[in-house]
């Protein structure tokens, strides 16, 4: 059947964009193709609000049927943080079956060529920010982010971080050239002529272990860093967050068909309650590659268990910011109650422990004590989130029991700060929202040290005292160093402290934010500047995204004739 796509239509389509991401992660500076705001969409083809959730909500209780081959069951069983089932079922895969199907299309897809690829990687992701908002409601109510979050970051942030990928991944690939003609001198005798043809290979099928809490956003990265170097990839979805990249998945699988290739070079590997068929998928000898999101405990058994493939992990750590002075203190208060509050704690980059010296920090409103600190950080919390209606558009819902039980343990771990309180969601009255906790631990006392030198992954913060500034640095390299971390913030107006901080943030390879108290917080990262993660700390061994996170995906082949 021919393409109902053709390469020159997808080159007119998609080649400005791609040049534009190209200058972007050159420049490094802000851009995007995928609109921010709701009200954006509704024209082109794009759904608007209604629309998109007409399309969510005609999902519930239905079959997603990819066409995969394979297919000897349907599983679901999804149930929304906000209360609802959602009742879609998945196709669940014969492994032995489905595997080989994908390794059928690699051919073509291989000799398509970087270009290619990577403008058929563009129009996925068109066809995605088209439908963001029925995305949106599929995030929503798998991740338990508020509408809004989910429409942001599971939509237009998700996509940018996947066009980044496909832009790293073609940079990496032109980096050679097609072909070279390779003459070398030989004095009186005839040159030693050759002509030498370079050609990038994929590793092989490409496995992306999603997660509960992003799974667009992280899922992204690796599924089209895979897909632009020429791999098929498997799509393994967290069991609770199933139906945005099952949506990806069809959704690709209809971009390659219209464009002549082979659907299966995207799958979808759903599966049974408890199941657990991650393990076994990593260690397949077909899978090459290997991107996951989630516990340390599982990303650690992959780094040492997977040794076929390529492993790029996002794990865990403890996340620190250090206060020792500000010149806006009301700023820096309202600027930490945020990224404090902001989806329930429930990121990977959410500060966790928050450094303070005992005797306390100089403020533009004057000293102020570590108890000060502590409280007025308490105050701007409750003031953040005292408007019930304000709070869930915040913190959204707690995405699963372990969360909620942590943060009730948090609150006898050392004396409470700020207490957490249930807040109602009149909409969705199954909702389980909570508030954050803060509580005061003691840097001096071994006691305390279990409680902040391990990750309690949701609204739990711990405000660490300290014996001085100097302490704090140490405490902070040694947290890094040990338990790693995805962001470091810090506020200070002295430059030796700063000058140290950022010494520290160098060493161990951790990304820092200095100072923020505008409309910039640390939990959050921009596409095609910030990296998110450096890989160079236990929390991941990757960064999304830069060139190390593409280049390896794929190997360059050499053939070369007498000319």
């Amino acid at each position: 059947m021919a393409a109902e796509l053709t390469a020159n239509q997808l080159t007119a389509q998609h080649r400005p964009t791609l040049d534009q991401a190209l200058e972007a992660i050159r420049t490094r500076a802000y851009w995007s193709p995928h609109p921010e705001h709701p009200k954006a969409y509704g024209e082109h083809g794009s759904l608007d609000a209604a629309a998109g959730k007409a399309a969510f909500d005609a999902l519930l209780g239905t079959r997603l049927d990819l066409g995969q081959p394979g297919t000897d069951d349907w599983v679901g069983g999804e149930v929304s943080p906000y209360g609802i089932e959602l009742g879609v079922e998945y196709p669940h895969a014969d492994i032995d079956v489905l595997l080989p199907a994908m390794r059928a299309g690699q051919r073509a897809w291989r000799d398509a060529g970087a270009e290619l690829r990577a403008l058929v990687c563009v129009e996925i992701l068109k066809r995605i920010s088209d439908r963001t908002h029925e995305f949106a409601h599929a995030v929503m109510h798998t991740s338990g982010q508020a509408f809004m979050m989910a429409f942001q970051a599971g939509g237009p942030h998700a996509q940018d971080r996947g066009l980044e990928a496909v832009a790293y991944a073609y940079a990496e690939q032109v980096r050679t050239p097609d072909s070279a003609e390779w003459t070398k001198p030989q004095g009186k005798r005839d040159p030693l002529a050759l002509t030498k043809r370079f050609t990038p290979v994929p590793r092989g099928i490409g496995l992306v272990i999603g997660c509960n809490t992003f799974p667009t956003w992280n899922g992204y990265p690796g599924l089209f860093a895979s897909l632009a170097t020429g791999n098929a990839v498997l799509v393994k979805p967290h069991p609770r967050a199933v139906l945005p990249l099952a949506l990806t998945v069809k959704i690709a699988r209809e971009v390659l068909a219209e464009a002549g290739f082979d659907p299966n070079l995207v799958a979808l590997a759903a599966e049974r309650p408890g199941e657990g068929i991650a393990k076994t998928l990593a260690t397949r000898p077909e899978i090459r590659i290997i991107d996951y999101t989630g516990s340390t405990s599982f990303g650690d058994w992959l780094e040492s268990n997977a040794r076929q493939a390529q492993v790029h992990t996002e794990k865990a750590g403890v996340n620190t910011v250090l206060v020792e002075s500000t010149d806006d203190y009301k700023g820096m208060l309202s600027n930490l109650a945020f990224s404090l509050s902001l989806y329930s704690g429930q990121m990977c980059t959410t500060p966790q422990n928050l450094l303070v010296p005992r005797e306390g920090i100089r403020t533009d409103q004057g000293p102020k004590s570590y108890d000060e600190v502590v409280a007025d950080l308490a105050r701007a919390v409750d003031g953040l989130l005292g408007d019930d209606a304000r709070a869930n558009a915040l913190l959204g819902a707690i995405v699963n029991p372990d969360v909620k039980a942590r943060l009730e343990a948090a609150a006898g771990l050392g004396e409470v700060a700020l207490a957490s309180r249930e807040v109602a969601n009149p909409e969705f009255p199954g909702a389980v929202v909570r508030t954050p906790v803060i509580v005061k631990l003691d840097g001096a006392k071994p006691d305390d040290e279990a409680a902040y030198m391990s990750e309690c992954f949701g609204p739990v913060s711990f405000a660490v005292a300290v014996d001085s500034a100097a302490d704090a640095l140490e405490l902070l390299r040694r947290t890094v160093r040990e338990k790693g971390a995805m962001t470091v913030g810090a506020y200070t107006t002295d430059t030796e402290v700063e000058r140290a901080v950022e010494e520290v943030c160098l060493e161990e390879a951790a990304q820092l934010s200095l100072n923020l108290t505008g409309g910039v917080y640390v939990n959050q990262t921009a596409a095609f500047s910030d990296f998110h993660g450096s890989g160079g700390n236990p929390a991941a061994n990757s960064a999304l995204t830069d060139g190390a996170f593409v280049a390896n995906r794929f190997r360059v082949v050499e053939v070369r004739r007498e000319a």
